[in-house]
């Protein structure tokens, strides 16, 4: 029986179709798609759905609104800390990441706004990443005491060198999207308002091609990609995992819901 993603209720995704192309929503309604655990969960499952969908050969990848994605819930963070619910899984982590390289279908990202933390990470684990002149990609991690294990700590110096790719992670300081394009970390800008038909455009393209060959180039060229994630996305979940325990982690949470600059003392 030929499985169609739809036969699963998504809360934070939204799943829609044109033709043979599958749509994919990051929603969190008044949290800028902010990552929740039930984003964090779907986000683990819905590439694998998507790759198993029987009536797509394409898949988009965008944000409700006028935000890509925010990264991780603050508020998750705090009532982890409090013992209220679980931190972030690390097998979660790990399956977003091979999920994406897994799925065969080209998957193009669609940004708009912020690209935080894991949005940013999902966003340039894209095959193809276009921008609006909005955009602006963010890998925070350490300004809230953590490290960039999500998989941010491969695919930044994969796509801009290792030198450059430290000194935005090693700060948490933000990438204009003009900045990203110059420097190779996405693949097209554009003005807000033509973002969507040169996606469209760009989708059209690859549906009007030889769907096989196209899926099968992607899938060899992920092969050199997911034999450098494997050791470095272990290590860095690990060291993420780890500082999630740390008493600067605590106090960059608690400053944020403060409204004040943390404290750190390397603890």
């Amino acid at each position: 029986m030929p499985i169609r993603i739809e036969d699963r209720v998504w809360r934070r995704i939204k799943v829609s179709r044109a033709g043979r192309v599958l749509t994919l929503t990051l929603s969190n309604p008044g949290m800028r798609n902010a990552v929740d655990p039930a984003m964090h969960e779907e986000l683990a499952e819905i590439f694998y759905e998507a790759n198993r969908d029987a009536d797509s050969d394409i898949v988009v990848l965008t944000g409700e609104g006028a935000d890509f994605c925010a990264g991780g819930d603050i508020t998750w963070f705090r009532r982890a800390l409090a013992g209220e619910i679980a931190k972030p899984s690390a097998l979660e982590g790990k399956k977003i990441i091979f999920s994406m390289l897994d799925l065969e279908k080209p998957l193009i990202a669609k940004v708009r706004g912020p690209a935080v933390g894991l949005g940013a990470t999902i966003a340039l684990f894209c095959d193809t990443i276009f921008a609006s002149e909005t955009a602006v990609f963010i890998d925070p991690h350490v300004k809230v005491g953590i490290v960039a294990g999500d998989g941010g700590a491969v695919i930044w110096p994969h796509l801009i060198g290792h030198a450059r790719a430290k000194e935005f992670l090693m700060t948490g300081d933000p990438v204009p999207a003009a900045e990203a394009w110059r420097m190779g970390l996405v693949n097209h800008v554009v003005p807000d308002g033509e973002l969507d038909a040169r996606v469209a455009a760009f989708v059209a393209k690859l549906a009007a091609g030889a769907t096989q060959a196209i899926r099968y180039t992607k899938v060899s060229v992920n092969l050199g990609l997911k034999a450098l994630v494997t050791p470095v996305l272990d290590a860095s979940i690990a060291y993420e995992m780890t500082t999630f325990e740390t008493d600067d982690h605590k106090e960059a949470v608690a400053a944020f819901l403060e409204k004040r600059r943390p404290q750190f003392t390397g603890r």
